[in-house]
């Protein structure tokens, strides 16, 4: 099984020193992926020059968008930005995409907030795969370095979600919540049951924090991630969300996912403090 590190990109002071200094050491190491999310209405840097910034500074990371809320953008204007990202990391690049849970960044940007959101993801994969294959009626570069293009990944996690991702995803970005090895392995069965004719990729990703004052950590993260909810439930679901503990604790809890045959995981760290990656190093 496979171990990625997301970019802390949804924490505060970050700068290009500190961004720079995590892609290296993860590039660099035992890591096997880098991924990045997007938000509209937080303080996190912008996800498409990110990611653009990643695959110029890292060499041998794949590069895994966790993920683009397609819906709130134009698919052919995607399609030119993720075909450049995979060309500047020559071909390094898997596109991660969703629907996203809210309405205020679609607002904030003029985008449709409806209930066909699932539906508008498939035909925007469509419409970009039809300018990779130049199918589209356009000629739209640059031509992407994976035949096809970037390989695609829902972030489907819900039946409905994940039995439309079988007709045009190549696997499932799945999230969860609190870390539970029970959440884990249904997500893994519904996309097995749903994926009848291909084996998909499967990956899953969680927050952590390390250490004696591992769920101070998440409680001061996820007050301030999920704020959009409301401060109280914010509070009340960083009591339970994450995985807080141990690195031995973590390796072993790592070794359950492989059992259930997960191909990769993602961790999404908590806080910008670089000495996580050293002190990661015994996982591997």
């Amino acid at each position: 099984m496979n171990i990625g590190m997301t970019l802390p990109v949804m924490e505060s002071g970050l700068n290009r020193e500190l961004i720079k200094n995590w892609c290296d050491i993860i590039d660099d190491g035992h890591w096997r992926s880098i991924a990045l999310g997007e938000r509209i209405v937080f303080d996190n840097p912008e996800f498409v020059t990110t990611l653009s910034s990643v695959a110029a500074w890292t060499e041998n990371v794949e590069i895994i968008s966790t993920v683009s809320i397609l819906p709130m953008h134009d698919p052919i204007l995607c399609a030119k930005q993720f075909a450049t990202i995979d060309m500047i990391s020559d071909g390094r690049f898997t596109l991660g995409v969703g629907v996203g849970g809210r309405r205020e960044d679609y607002e904030a940007i003029n985008a449709q907030w409806s209930n066909t959101k699932w539906k508008r993801v498939m035909s925007s994969v469509e419409k970009m795969r039809s300018v990779w294959n130049d199918s589209y009626n356009k000629s739209i570069g640059p031509k992407p370095i994976q035949a096809g293009g970037p390989k695609i990944l829902a972030g489907a996690i819900g039946p409905k979600a994940v039995e439309m991702a079988a007709s045009y995803a190549d696997g499932i970005a799945g999230f969860s919540f609190d870390a539970d090895i029970k959440d884990i392995a249904d997500s893994f069965k519904l996309a097995k049951e749903n994926f009848k004719d291909k084996r998909p990729r499967m990956i899953t990703s969680f927050w952590f924090a390390l250490g004696s004052n591992s769920r101070i950590q998440m409680k001061k993260h996820l007050s301030k991630y999920l704020a959009w909810m409301g401060n109280d439930i914010a509070n009340t679901l960083s009591d339970t969300a994450g995985f807080c503990g141990t690195v031995e604790e973590l390796r072993l809890f790592l070794d359950e996912i492989e059992l259930i045959g997960f191909d990769d995981v993602l961790l999404v760290p908590t806080s910008s403090d670089i000495s996580q990656l050293e002190e990661l190093k015994e996982i591997f």
